[in-house]
């Protein structure tokens, strides 16, 4: 049996691959049949144990990985469609997963460099990379302090 912050997370998940944009809490509540103050406890609940966040001071989803609520210079489209924005650079890759058997266009500056980068995935494989060399960082610590994660 489905946990209530499972049912929550699906829910969520499932209108950002719908619609690219992240429900707020009061629309999630009539969905799941709960209060609004429901809802959003048990955003901040997941919030808590995902690496995503609300936007400082408000309560908004800014990002539920692999997307984010926000733009973000990692733009997603599918279908022809560019609606979708990924958290960093290692979640766009994630997104794939969220669009099974469809194309996932990939398109972000680079950080480093003058040329942009663009790849496109399917069911998690790469059919697509330019320029044929990639590289990715973080500035992040691996399974850093929670005072230490964004916005937190």
């Amino acid at each position: 049996m489905e946990s209530d912050l499972d049912v929550t997370y699906a829910t969520i998940m499932q209108e950002i691959v719908a619609t690219g944009v992240a429900p707020h809490y009061a629309e999630l509540a009539p969905r799941l049949g709960i209060s609004p103050n429901e809802a959003l406890n048990r955003i901040e609940s997941i919030l808590a144990i995902t690496p995503g966040w609300m936007h400082p001071g408000t309560d908004y989803i800014a990002s539920f990985p692999p997307f984010n609520n926000q733009p973000t210079a990692y733009r997603i489209t599918v279908r022809g469609e560019q609606r979708w924005f990924a958290q960093c650079g290692f979640e766009a890759l994630a997104c794939s997963w969220m669009f099974p058997g469809e194309i996932v266009d990939i398109k972000a500056p680079c950080l480093l460099g003058d040329d942009s980068l663009h790849l496109k995935m399917k069911d998690g494989e790469l059919v697509l990379v330019d320029p044929e060399t990639i590289v990715g960082y973080t500035r992040s610590r691996l399974g850093m302090e929670e005072p230490d994660q964004p916005f937190r």
